[in-house]
């Protein structure tokens, strides 16, 4: 696939903010920096263009994404390491590669424009495909799985807990119902059968599927749980000065963004001690106030970045 193709299905989202962010330690002598959730590599192009010393460090779990970020980023040569892993294997990636510190990070989370795009990945909930949702074809959990293993409990209990929806058992009990004489195996059935299942006035807020599509792919790929292992893993990569970018596209994951950012921004000291301990001095310095999103001409440009909510931090201190 040429870079053309690759650009015209690929919009970067925030692009030019997230450079702004990295800018300042992006500059220092012998700069690494992690683009942890790689894609096909729009915002890494921006980066080792604007950075002509840069190395950049690109993870991805998915191989199809690492083949087509490899041909678009080839052209700057042995600044580039490509490495199919979990974005919480982050630490494990940089010791394969003999990096201690790095003095950037991106997070793009969610699901990516290449899988979105990829009718057959099964993500999403307007084309009927094999319901699948890996973002890793290679691992062996899928959506359909899912559906047809999972106790009625488990499901409502995913539904709930990662698509935020009220309606999770009545999905829950219709699923588990309707399996016992017609296995789920497409998107087009389930889309279907939560569509009988929602009440007309329920469905003419918005798509019925689109939250129990979302915790499906929550759950195949272990979204949240690997969020909340790579974002400290990322902050304890980085050295003083460094920064860290994350753009997150629902609150469930944006909520662990800034728990961790928080934590770290503020004294872990004692309440009532008269002196703070350096080791008590906060991590990071928060570079955003709250949450910044994308500004209009942005979302017409570039309609994905409609629900982006964006963080940064900077590392004020490290122990060792």
């Amino acid at each position: 696939m040429s870079d053309e193709t690759n650009s015209d299905i690929h919009t970067p989202v925030l692009l030019e903010r997230c450079i702004e962010l990295l800018a300042p330690a992006l500059q220092e002598p012998g700069a690494v920096f992690v683009d942890a959730t790689l894609g096909m590599g729009g915002h890494s192009a921006g980066v080792l263009a604007r950075f002509p010393e840069v190395t950049l460090v690109g993870l991805d779990r998915d191989p199809e994404a690492l083949a087509i970020a490899g041909e678009r980023l080839a052209r700057f040569g042995d600044r580039v390491h490509l490495v199919h892993t979990v974005y919480d294997g982050i630490r494990e990636a940089l010791d394969g590669l003999g990096i201690d510190t790095v003095q950037g990070v991106l997070f793009d989370l969610g699901v990516s424009s290449l899988q979105l795009d990829r009718v057959e990945r099964g993500f999403s909930y307007s084309k009927d495909a094999p319901l699948d949702m890996r973002m890793d074809g290679t691992s062996e959990l899928t959506a359909e799985v899912v559906l047809a293993e999972y106790s009625e409990a488990d499901l409502r209990r995913i539904f709930r807990d990662y698509g935020e929806e009220k309606l999770a058992a009545r999905y829950a009990k219709r699923i588990v119902d309707s399996r016992q004489s017609t296995p789920l195996v497409r998107s087009g059935q389930l889309v279907d059968l939560i569509q009988k299942a929602t009440p007309a006035a329920v469905a003419r807020q918005g798509h019925p599927a689109k939250r129990v599509f979302q915790a499906l792919r929550i759950e195949v790929n272990q979204e949240l749980s690997v969020l909340e292992r790579a974002i400290p893993a990322a902050i304890d990569a980085l050295s003083v000065g460094g920064r860290i970018v994350v753009e997150s596209y629902q609150s469930l994951e944006d909520r662990i963004v800034k728990r961790e950012l928080q934590t770290r921004s503020r004294s872990s000291a004692p309440a009532g001690l008269p002196v703070e301990l350096p080791e008590h001095r906060p991590e990071l310095k928060l570079l955003i106030r709250g949450a910044e999103l994308a500004d209009e001409d942005e979302k017409a440009a570039n309609p994905r970045a409609t629900p982006v909510r964006l963080r940064a931090a900077e590392r004020v201190r490290r122990d060792s």
